[in-house]
């Protein structure tokens, strides 16, 4: 049997501490756990936290290599938030001015979904958790 239990944080590196911080914890509704500045990096690392207890740690670095193309590039996809109503969620962003795509429904799980971007357009998605 497998010792896992499940996820524990995402890690993620920015390009502008300042401006990450603001939509993960001002926009996206984070909670701050930590905010650490690690002088011999020159490096930030700040942990979050989500209602449910799901975790995300932004790193900020003077010059971190561009992402090589997206959504489709070897590595993390994409990063998936469970919302009760994709909606809800969308008009929600609207209000900061951040466009997502059109909603479309899972061909396997019959749920609606989403995606919008990060600040460094990583793409994030919007999944609704409760039947629609």
């Amino acid at each position: 049997m497998s010792p896992i239990l499940g996820f524990h944080h995402i890690a993620i590196i920015v390009s502008d501490y300042t401006k990450s911080k603001h939509f993960y914890v001002n926009i996206l509704g984070c909670r701050i756990l930590a905010e650490t500045y690690r002088a011999e990096r020159q490096s930030y690392k700040l942990d979050l936290a989500f209602p449910d207890g799901s975790q995300i740690e932004l790193f900020s670095f003077p010059t971190p290599p561009p992402r090589p193309s997206t959504p489709e590039s070897c590595g993390l996809r994409h990063l998936a938030f469970k919302v009760a109503d994709v909606q809800s969620a969308v008009d929600y962003l609207a209000d900061f001015d951040i466009a997502c795509e059109p909603i479309r429904i899972d061909e396997i799980t019959q749920k609606r979904f989403t995606f919008f971007k990060d600040p460094d357009n990583l793409p994030l998605e919007f999944y609704e958790t409760l039947s629609s």
